[in-house]
């Protein structure tokens, strides 16, 4: 082999083992930023256990690895459980319409049954329909139907309130304080009438 083909056959050996090394360092090495519409956290299997998106990609509820439509106003988090179905998510969003009124602003952390409807969620709206926050605990029997069995958090009206409620969903007890300070304590019966009251 001449001097001029040995040193060709050393810089091309070079040249591979510098591509590989940058390659390899390129897949495991951190990145100071990246920009993606979406990002799919799997198992091994290919079982989906995370998804992070945008609005336009942010898909319906998955029930074992399979995607019911639903149409979602807001970007987030889905959390999925075990068998790739939807157990949980943190969703946020918020526009103007043509009107210049606030539409879909608020955002909200929940925590599903297996395969149902929610169970606890936090929850921020403030938009040109509704303005609350707080903490919900839900009951979903049947895990179809929804019956609110705890509100703790600040309702439209502006009043601070603890409501517990039965498991029909009806309220029972009710502590309130109003924005200007007035407070009370109401115990209800099934129907919803006052029973017992304890004002200032």
């Amino acid at each position: 082999m001449s001097k001029a083909n040995w040193f060709l056959s050393v810089y091309a050996g070079l040249l591979t083992l510098i591509f590989l090394g940058g390659a390899v360092h390129g897949r495991t090495n951190t990145a100071d930023e990246i920009t993606v519409q979406r990002i799919n956290i799997v198992e091994p299997d290919g079982t989906p256990r995370l998804i992070i998106s945008n609005h336009a990609k942010l898909p319906g509820v998955l029930v074992r690895g399979k995607e019911k439509p639903l149409d979602r106003p807001q970007a987030g988090l889905i959390f999925l459980n075990d068998e790739g179905s939807e157990i949980g998510g943190l969703i946020f969003g918020g526009n103007k319409d043509k009107d210049g009124k606030v539409r879909n602003s608020g955002g909200a952390l929940s925590f599903d049954r297996y395969e149902a409807n929610q169970v606890v969620q936090l929850i921020g709206v403030d938009d040109a329909e509704n303005s609350f926050a707080g903490l919900a605990v839900t009951d979903s029997p049947s895990g179809t139907d929804v019956r609110r069995r705890v509100w703790l958090g600040r309702d439209d009206d502006g009043a601070a309130s603890l409501a517990l409620r039965d498991g029909d969903g009806n309220k029972r007890i009710v502590m309130s304080v109003t924005a200007d300070g007035n407070s009370q304590i109401s115990v209800l019966d099934a129907n919803g009438n006052t029973v017992k009251e304890l004002l200032p």
